[in-house]
């Protein structure tokens, strides 16, 4: 390692913060010089992020930010290890860029798909996932995570444990191995929207997983809305079970408006989220986790939300109680400020953190248009246009795990190994306490670099029966040409020469070793090139 390079590293490194220690190195022929270590190929990794970047480009993607909270681990220095490319040399292809956005992992199979149909073609055939012929996956996912398909009455008698890990190992499954990648994206995107976490509501979850998210992620928002207020899960996990006219409990009325529909800048006051939690009053479950609307709990006094009114009726109005939440939930469902709150967050999600308020405007101009048709908006904000003038997003742990199974094509007999992976990373899945969701936002989420690099060594490495890496598929008969065949695979090809060459060269000194090559594997999805989509 030369010492040129190891100061361009300090340069980015605080005092004290270290990369991983190498351990020995394989045994190969005589050297003059030491063989590549796993420090020194992370290191070089650093360094070249950053070679040939000027102070002026430095400054439009800032570096990553420790979290305030000062909680997840890592200094900010170190996380500059992940410095997103440079793309005025990289991804200028736009079919790869479109694979790596609507996808969770660019790999060859992917790739080669999109390319034989095109940008238009490849979109359109991921926005139309009932088309895409996924048997494959749902094979597997029917044969070893059969709670999913239960009734309440069955998943309430389940094992817990045993519930809550098929529901998690079956999302990871499927965002690594369905064809149907991009309504894969949109289920991890409604999934924080309409967040609730598992931990609060049990086996609940998984029913709302499967009738709420997973039937309508590509499809109308509207009709998602309403399925998600329906929601067993949803109104236990936000107290809604516990409303009555003699105490109506404001969570959901609360959140339906602010994180659900119109946003926290929706244009509704404290009195409207008081006046609406007397609307959904009756709303409830009964048995196991069915929706059930109790006359003898709703509120029938006069109430006004938003400028919407509901006269007063006698107890004896019945079903004209629940009419009421219904009407307002379309009221909401179709707002001008629920079209402007999704356009924006479904906006950074796919495209870019600060996305142009152009590109907002559009997509929530066809939100209105479709009346809430979600692939209406989608292919507004992914025009090949706007997504080529777009900066690469950080993935989060869920995304960065996935892509890594994506790239290594293993044999999986099981997820539980990826499961942990995730959890260590901080990214459990169905987890987060808050309604909000996890954030997706660079400055929580570039902490934890250790624990990257610790997922990559160990998703590298999988061998036995339930999660195996190959590393024979990636050997070719030189260094460079294994190299070629890491970088195809990891990276759809697109990487600096300069990265090729530092692969090659740490392969080189034991190109027959399987060690080796689980090695270069780990280090390359520890680069800057594989946090970044």
């Amino acid at each position: 390692m030369g010492t040129t390079l190891e100061s361009q590293v300090d340069e980015v490194m605080e005092p004290g913060a270290a990369l991983p220690e190498a351990d020995a190195a394989d045994a190969g022929p005589p050297a003059t010089e030491a063989p590549p270590t796993r420090r020194g190929f992370l290191a070089a990794a650093a360094a070249l992020a950053l070679a040939g970047r000027g102070a002026q480009a430095q400054q439009r993607v800032p570096a990553p930010q420790a979290p305030a909270t000062g909680g997840r681990g890592m200094s900010a220095a170190l996380a500059r290890v992940a410095a997103p490319p440079d793309l005025s040399g990289q991804w200028q292809d736009p079919v790869a860029r479109l694979v790596r956005r609507i996808t969770l992992g660019i790999n060859k199979e992917e790739l080669d798909r999109a390319k034989q149909l095109g940008y238009t073609r490849y979109l359109e055939e991921q926005l139309r996932p009932s088309r895409i012929d996924d048997r494959a996956c749902s094979e597997f996912v029917a044969q070893n995570y059969q709670t999913l398909a239960m009734k309440p009455e069955a998943l309430y008698a389940a094992d817990y444990g045993r519930v809550q890990n098929e529901m998690q190992e079956a999302t990871l499954y499927r965002a690594a191995f369905s064809k149907r990648q991009l309504f894969e994206r949109m289920v991890e995107f409604w999934s924080d929207h309409f967040n609730i976490a598992r931990q609060d509501v049990g086996y609940l979850k998984t029913i709302d997983d499967r009738d709420v998210i997973r039937r309508h992620a590509l499809g109308s928002f509207p009709a998602m809305l309403r399925a998600s207020a329906h929601s067993a899960a949803m109104m236990e996990y936000l107290d809604q079970t516990r409303s009555s006219f003699r105490s109506p409990n404001q969570n959901y009325a609360r959140e339906i408006m602010e994180l659900h529909s119109v946003g926290v800048n929706g244009g509704y006051t404290q009195d409207d989220v008081a006046e609406l939690s007397k609307v959904f009053t009756g709303w409830t479950i009964s048995g196991r986790g069915i929706f059930m609307y109790d006359a003898s709990l709703h509120d029938f006094t006069a109430k006004t939300v938003m400028g919407q009114t509901f006269p007063a009726a006698t107890r004896a109005g019945g079903l004209a109680g629940k009419a009421e939440a219904e009407r307002f939930i379309e009221f909401l469902a179709t707002h001008p400020r629920t079209a402007n709150y999704l356009a924006t967050k479904l906006a950074k999600f796919m495209l870019q953190y600060e996305p142009p308020q152009a590109v907002i405007d559009a997509a929530a101009s066809a939100f209105t248009r479709s009346r809430g048709d979600i692939p209406s908006m989608l292919r507004v904000i992914l025009d090949q246009r706007t997504l080529m003038a777009s900066q690469p997003k950080y993935k989060r742990p869920f995304h960065f795990a996935v892509s890594a199974v994506r790239a290594l094509g293993p044999t999986v007999t099981s997820m539980q190994m990826v499961r942990g992976q995730v959890d260590n990373m901080g990214h459990s899945i169905f987890a987060w306490e808050t309604p909000d969701g996890y954030p997706d936002k660079i400055e929580f989420w570039s902490g934890l670099v250790m624990q990257r690099f610790n997922a990559a060594q160990s998703l590298s490495n999988g061998s036995g029966t339930a999660f195996v890496v190959t590393p024979a598929s990636f050997r070719a008969a030189t260094a460079e040409a294994t190299a070629d065949l890491i970088i195809e695979r990891l990276f759809g090809g697109e990487v600096p020469a300069a990265f090729r060459t530092k692969l090659a060269d740490y392969v080189r000194p034991a190109l027959a070793s399987d060690t080796r090559i689980r090695e270069a594997l780990a280090l390359a999805m520890s680069s800057s090139q594989f946090q970044w989509y």
